[in-house]
Parts: C-alpha cells; sequence; structure tokens
C-alpha cells in the first residue's frame, strides 16, 4: 500500500489539519510541518556489537534500523536485538547528521530497547499513543528511517499473543499488512500521529489463520508505558527477571521439539541438545511454547532450577536446569 507521503499525511491528519480546523489556504503548510515532525522523530540506529557477542551468531555483527525518539532528554525507543552486546551504536537524524549514543535500557520481556542520545539532535520527541485503541482492519501508517518515501500504509490485519522460538511471549502484538521490508524498529503511527508500536518481525501469516499472509508485527507501545520511568532511572523494569534456559524450540507434527541450543547456556550445562522433545515442566504436560514458557515463569524468579522432561528418541528423562536471568547472558553493551 505504497502511497506518496503527502497522501499518507492528508490521511491521517485531514480532520485535525483541514476543514472546519484550519483555511484550506494553510493546510498544505500544516500538512507539511506535520510530516517533517514525523519524519524528523524518527532516526537510523546503526551498532557494532562486541567481537565476542553471544548474538552475532544470529544477528550478525553489524546491525541496522530504526528508532523513535521520545523523549526530549535524548532517549531513542528502539527494538532490542539491533543494540544487544553493542560495541558502539551511532544515531542519524533525517538531515543526516549522526551522534553516538548508548545502551540505557533493555528488557526481554517486551523487547524494547532504550538509548540515550550523547549529544542533542534538533529533533522534537513523538508522543506514544494508546495502542489499546487499535483494531482489526484499522489503517495505520509504518514509517521506518529513509524519509517521506519511507512512509507507507498498512491495514491492521489482527491483535493476538505472539509466542517466539527465544523464550519471548507478547500478550497482544499487533500484525500488518502488507509488510515493510525496513521493520527493525520501525515506527507504527495511528490515526492521531501518535506512536503506537514498534517493528520486530517479519511474518508469514499476519492473519494467524495458518494461510499465507505476509506482513509485520510490531510491538504495542503500550507495554512499554508501565516500565518507561524504570528504564530511565534503573535501566531495567523494576524486580527480578524471569528465568531464561537458553533452550529454542519450535512446534512441529504436535511436538515441542528443541530447535536450538544457545552455548555455554542454562540449557547446554543441563546437558539438553537439538532434537529434544519437551514433554513436561515439574510433571506437568506441555503441547506449545506459550504453555512451556507460562510454566516455567510461575515457577519463580530467575535463578530458579526448572525441571524439565524430555524425549530424546525413545527415552524419556527428567533434567533440572539453573536457569538465569537473560541479559547476565550478553556481554556487557556500552551504556552512558
Amino acid at each position: 500500500m505504497r502511497v506518496s507521503f503527502k497522501r499518507v499525511i492528508a490521511f491521517f491528519g485531514g480532520i485535525l489539519l483541514g476543514g472546519a480546523v484550519l483555511a484550506q489556504t494553510n493546510t498544505s503548510n500544516a500538512q507539511n510541518a506535520t510530516a517533517q515532525a514525523l519524519v524528523d522523530a524518527v532516526v537510523q540506529v546503526e551498532t557494532t556489537a562486541l567481537p565476542d557477542a553471544r548474538s552475532n551468531e544470529t544477528l550478525g555483527r553489524d546491525r541496522s534500523g530504526s528508532g523513535v525518539l521520545i523523549d526530549a532528554r535524548g532517549y531513542v525507543l528502539t527494538i532490542g536485538y539491533l543494540v544487544i552486546e553493542a560495541e558502539s551504536i551511532s544515531v542519524t537524524d533525517s538531515n543526516d547528521r549522526t551522534v553516538p549514543a548508548a545502551l540505557a535500557a533493555y528488557d526481554h520481556a517486551t523487547g524494547f530497547a532504550l538509548l540515550k542520545l550523547l549529544a542533542p539532535l534538533d529533533t522534537k520527541p513523538l508522543a506514544l499513543g494508546d495502542s489499546s485503541a487499535v483494531n482489526a482492519h484499522d489503517v495505520l501508517m509504518i514509517l521506518p528511517f529513509g524519509g517521506r518515501e519511507a512512509a507507507q500504509l498498512a491495514r491492521v490485519v489482527s491483535k493476538r499473543p505472539f509466542t517466539g522460538s527465544w523464550e519471548y511471549l507478547l500478550e497482544e502484538a499487533i500484525f500488518v499488512a502488507p509488510p515493510t521490508q525496513q521493520w527493525a524498529g520501525a515506527a507504527l503511527i495511528g490515526r492521531d500521529l501518535k506512536l503506537v508500536g514498534v517493528g520486530s518481525l517479519r511474518v508469514g501469516d499476519a492473519a494467524g489463520n495458518g494461510e499465507s499472509n505476509p506482513g509485520n508485527m510490531f510491538v504495542p507501545i503500550d507495554i512499554l508505558k508501565p516500565i518507561l520511568p524504570d528504564m530511565i532511572a534503573a535501566g531495567k523494569r523494576k524486580g527480578a527477571g524471569r528465568p531464561w534456559l537458553g533452550m529454542g524450540t519450535e512446534q512441529m507434527h504436535g511436538m515441542l521439539i528443541v530447535t536450538r541450543v544457545s552455548p555455554e547456556s542454562p540449557a547446554a550445562a543441563a546437558g539438553i541438545e537439538t532434537g529434544d522433545v519437551v514433554i513436561g515442566v515439574s510433571n506437568v504436560a506441555v503441547n506449545s511454547q506459550s504453555e512451556l514458557y507460562r510454566k516455567v515463569w510461575g515457577l519463580g524468579d530467575a535463578g530458579v532450577k526448572v525441571p524439565l522432561r524430555l524425549r530424546r528418541g525413545t527415552a524419556v528423562r527428567d533434567v533440572v536446569v539453573d536457569s538465569i536471568e537473560r541479559t547476565t547472558y550478553f556481554r556487557e553493551s556500552v551504556r552512558q
């Protein structure tokens, strides 16, 4: 749904910027100013990860995506996988000015990361919107870094839970189509021209009905709001983290199969191997990623011992995994 940025802004802002609110002769100027403010708030994020970063195997060492300035003190919101284990981070604005940044906070539960600019940019922050007000079939704007030409309209095809193989679960995510090819950290803009989501993934089944329907998954902004003050003040959300095992799984042929074991992770230390089938947690059967995660997280905070029942070939065995908080597995990123 590629259209001109002027038409995008007209679609979203026509009610606010035209008609009874502003005289017709002023509408174009007002729309141009609004358009430029949106473009300016979205920045490019470029990261070089540490040479020994554990995430280099899956993410590569050089990473690039978008971020959104959300606070006048210089805080940029982006998606966490772009900046974990960073050796250096730079942020570039729409005027091609590049400044260094540091990782201010990371939250594995949401996937959000917060950067702190180490030099000011002449940019106004984008206000946070209300993602709970986003409904299926709404037309929203995707705005990655790249100027007005990068903007596109997309329709919300579903709002539903999302589980990722990397021990990640959102109670509700926003899925849109058609997809953008620049999804990492892209801004999802609501009809009120406020930020309602941050781009995370390209998916093949955006509608969630098992059919081919390419789209993008966006992390809803409402789940940031309760933890944002703690992220700014302390670099993370308040309280203990969830237990993490370092074990990737996929649901295949009615089974929950281990597809990846992170090197030197708790799962690796417990002897879990790729191809093992997860049968249960604490003698309670699990058949899906969401069941597995909820059972593990329900045992307690990071550090809790996690009893798993696995099948390898025809043999069933019980193992106990000494969980950790996931961020302690990563190499220490550059921080402010």
